[in-house]
């Protein structure tokens, strides 16, 4: 399934391309309800809530009102592994018996869900808004996966759509009382970070944590996020290099497999002035673990990755305490 935009000769509307004809758009009252709506792959994804949320600062901090911090993960560029750090970020803190939510606004690149090993739940709606899907070791996580009718669909929305289903994942989500929400954003400094950043004038974002590889290619996108944050005033919590270097398991020669041609995170974190927060070998394990819903700090608690993960989170935690 595709949700795209199709124009009725009259106005613009968000039709999916394999609605029936009497689809009244998922932005309608009556989105999944009709009853030509049966049968349309798109009927959960569209009765799940009203998209066109009016939700204001002031409704997003009384619905997070029990959310102790809010960290954003962020990246200038494309397959850093934003997704997989804000997992093990969120799982670390589990570990040290915080409790904590993950929440995907990456609407059209989901991929928390499977990370998370809840791939394939739904959530169930309440008076009290969405249920948030819970892990094995008890994370709160939620996201548009969780909406569809098959994790093949693609959503395709402008920045509007995407707007108003961030502003109901905000409003509209039980997450009760935590002491951590970890926010996996899309790449780039686009609409949808700038919904976050306006949604949360109210209610405090501690800071972001910055995703990167070690190339060029990606610390140039990266200079750009760093400021972005800078301009909206987001405290940036410290700088991460994934994917440093990899060691071959058999005779432990170290590779680099994307070469730090300018020096890469390190020398990126001191020309900005913010806190290099740790390095992360390009380790298969990781890759594995996610592929399996699997976290590598349980599965390869001893291995360099996880000793990373582990700095990481301790300094997380540390830039939260009140000061």
């Amino acid at each position: 399934a595709v949700v795209s935009t199709q124009s009725t000769g009259v106005e613009s509307q968000e039709i999916p391309d394999n609605a029936p004809a009497s689809c009244p758009g998922p932005s309608s009252n009556n989105a999944g309800k009709l009853d030509g709506c049966a049968g349309c792959p798109n009927q959960k994804l569209c009765s799940s809530g009203e998209f066109k949320s009016d939700a204001s600062p002031a409704d997003v901090k009384k619905q997070l009102i029990g959310v102790k911090n809010k960290i954003l993960v962020l990246s200038g560029k494309g397959g850093v592994g934003k997704s997989t750090v804000t997992a093990e970020i969120a799982r670390g803190l589990a570990n040290l018996d915080f409790s904590v939510g993950v929440l995907d606004v990456d609407v059209c690149g989901p991929s928390l869900s499977r990370i998370m090993g809840v791939n394939g739940e739904t959530v169930h709606r309440s008076s009290s808004g969405w249920s948030p899907v819970y892990t094995l070791d008890d994370i709160a996580v939620m996201s548009i996966d969780f909406l569809l009718s098959s994790e093949e669909d693609a959503v395709i929305w402008r920045g509007a759509k995407k707007n108003g289903m961030i502003k109901e994942f905000l409003c509209s989500v039980d997450w009760g009382d935590l002491d951590y929400l970890i926010i996996d954003t899309p790449p780039g400094t686009s609409d949808e970070h700038l919904a976050i950043v306006s949604l949360f004038k109210q209610s405090k974002v501690n800071g972001a944590v910055v995703v990167t590889t070690p190339q060029e290619v990606a610390l140039s996108d990266v200079r750009k996020e760093i400021n972005f944050c800078r301009k909206l005033k987001i405290p940036v919590i410290g700088l991460v290099e994934n994917m440093s270097s990899y060691t071959c398991p058999k005779c432990q020669t170290q590779s680099q497999i994307f070469p730090a041609t300018s020096g890469g995170g390190a020398a990126l974190a001191a020309s900005e002035n913010i806190p290099f927060l740790c390095s992360l070998p390009l380790d298969p394990l990781v890759g594995r673990s996610g592929d399996n819903g699997l976290s590598v700090l349980s599965e390869a608690p001893a291995a360099g990755v996880s000793a990373g993960y582990r700095t990481l989170v301790e300094q997380v935690v540390e830039f939260c305490k009140p000061k």
